[in-house]
């Protein structure tokens, strides 16, 4: 006889207690192998998918799009066993899943290998569909255990998803994008309503956004001439949809209040953490970075010499921090408040703050300490298009021992960050603009950066720091120091 066994939300690693239900990767009445990814969360770090190490039927799922759950809540339930799987009469039997899947008659088998972001690396079974007869059986099995059954769901088409907004009508919708799918849930938008103008009817966000637009300006229009129908201020969102919320404020006006969560509320536990625990104390330096630059034009072969990918400023800034770590390595610790101790760490896995549409991540480059600049700068570009995409894993968002913070890009000049708790200190950088400088005795322009160096307190005076930091603007106005180090 089939055994139905019920897999939960996995621990989710790093203090992670819950996650958002993005896309369902099957349906009811899908096989699916050992391994095979079922569902695609968003946690507070990245959007992965999560592997279910059961190989049969999917009898039941447990959360729409859009909905949070705990960590050990029910995901679904999948039918195991000989009996599971039926044959291609119809019938139950058993039979092999599909090519390179796992077979059907392993029992209650299970890889044991759920961690969100994870898989085994294990063959993944194409979907099939069960015939309803087995999808009956399926189910009636599910109920006599206690465990409900939900219906079975129509199948979309190839590339195509289920539109995330609840309450709508059943059918497949023409979008691919998570961001797309995520930013429709936010405002609350039906993505069945509107036409996409990518291929195929394909919906892109440039779609999404003008539907926001659009539903904005009428609402400043029916603001103007109050309706006697209007809906009650303040409402609760429906379950699944962003948490937003309008408050009267008066005439022609509203007040919004957000709910953090996710990404947001993430980033905000963490600084407030840093700012509670940690005794902060930041300096700063103007530094020279004319021959940095001029460094890197050579690297990248301003005349068309050199080969392989360019060069970035930040990929130099990176090296030059692995270096100065090593000559001040009590800016790579952290404290053990517990114990009472100070913890050197040995290995530098350097973090880089990068802004996406779902917020500021942090990436983390593993064993920076024992990359050169190119392999640093080839890491920091496939980490940002990961981020850019959604597709970091919890693993490369977390274990940083230091961060570099580049804020220069928004075109400001200086900052004093706010430590990525449980490290020591942060280094951040301001844009390099042309400014007035005095150079071997006489006036010119140079390209200047500041440097700021946030550290704490508790791990090494000011002296230290301030060595750190002077360090840093040596091999920045002087590239060639850093040659003794390599």
């Amino acid at each position: 006889m089939a055994q139905v066994c019920e897999f939960k939300l996995p621990d989710l690693g790093e203090g992670l207690t819950e996650a958002e239900i993005v896309r369902w990767l099957v349906e009811v009445g899908d096989v699916v192998a050992i391994d095979q990814p079922v569902v695609e969360v968003e946690t507070a770090k990245a959007m992965v998918e999560v592997p279910c190490p059961y190989g049969g039927v999917v009898t039941a799922r447990f959360g729409e799009e859009g909905s949070e759950l705990p960590v050990g809540a029910p995901l679904l339930t999948v039918a195991v066993g000989e009996d599971a799987v039926p044959s291609a009469e119809g019938g139950a039997g058993a039979g092999p899943l599909d090519e390179g899947g796992a077979g059907a008659g392993t029992g209650a088998e299970t890889s044991g290998n759920v961690l969100v972001g994870y898989g085994t690396g294990a063959p993944v079974a194409r979907r099939r569909r069960v015939r309803p007869t087995a999808v009956t059986v399926a189910a009636a099995s599910v109920r006599g255990s206690g465990a409900p059954a939900a219906e079975p769901v129509p199948a979309a088409a190839p590339g195509v998803v289920e539109a995330p907004v609840p309450g709508s009508a059943p059918g497949p919708v023409a979008v691919v994008s998570p961001l797309v799918r995520k930013l429709a849930r936010q405002h609350e938008l039906d993505l069945r309503e509107l036409a996409g103008s990518g291929p195929d009817g394909l919906i892109l966000r440039a779609d999404v956004e003008a539907a926001i637009r659009a539903r904005g300006e009428r609402a400043a229009a029916s603001a103007a001439v109050p309706s006697a129908a209007a809906a009650p201020v303040g409402a609760a969102p429906a379950a699944g949809t962003a948490p937003v919320r309008v408050v009267a404020a008066g005439a022609g006006q509203e007040t919004q209040r957000i709910a953090l969560r996710g990404v947001r509320g993430a980033v905000a536990d963490k600084l407030a953490r840093s700012r509670r625990e940690i005794p902060d104390a930041t300096c700063w330096v103007d530094a020279d970075a004319t021959e940095l630059m001029s460094a890197r034009a050579a690297m990248n072969g301003a005349g068309g010499s050199a080969a392989g990918p360019k060069v970035s400023v930040l990929a130099l800034l990176a090296r030059i921090c692995t270096a100065a770590l090593a000559r001040f390595p009590e800016l790579n610790s952290t404290v053990d408040l517990e114990a009472r101790e100070i913890v050197r760490l040995p290995q530098v896995h350097l973090g880089f703050a990068a802004q996406t549409e779902r917020g500021l991540v942090v990436p983390v480059v593993r064993d920076a300490h024992a990359r050169n600049v190119e392999s640093i700068g080839a890491e920091i570009a496939r980490l940002t298009e990961a981020a850019r995409a959604g597709r970091l894993t919890p693993a490369e968002l977390t274990g940083g021992t230091f961060t570099l913070n580049n804020y220069g890009v928004f075109g400001v000049d200086g900052s004093t960050p706010i430590i990525n708790h449980p490290e020591a200190a942060m280094l951040g950088v301001g844009r390099i603009v042309p400014k007035p400088w005095v150079h071997r005795g006489e006036l010119a322009v140079r390209q200047v950066v500041q440097l700021s160096l946030t550290f704490d307190h508790r791990v090494c005076d000011g002296g230290t720091a301030g060595g750190f930091l002077r360090y840093i603007a040596d091999c920045v106005e002087q590239p060639a120091v850093l040659l003794r180090t390599l």
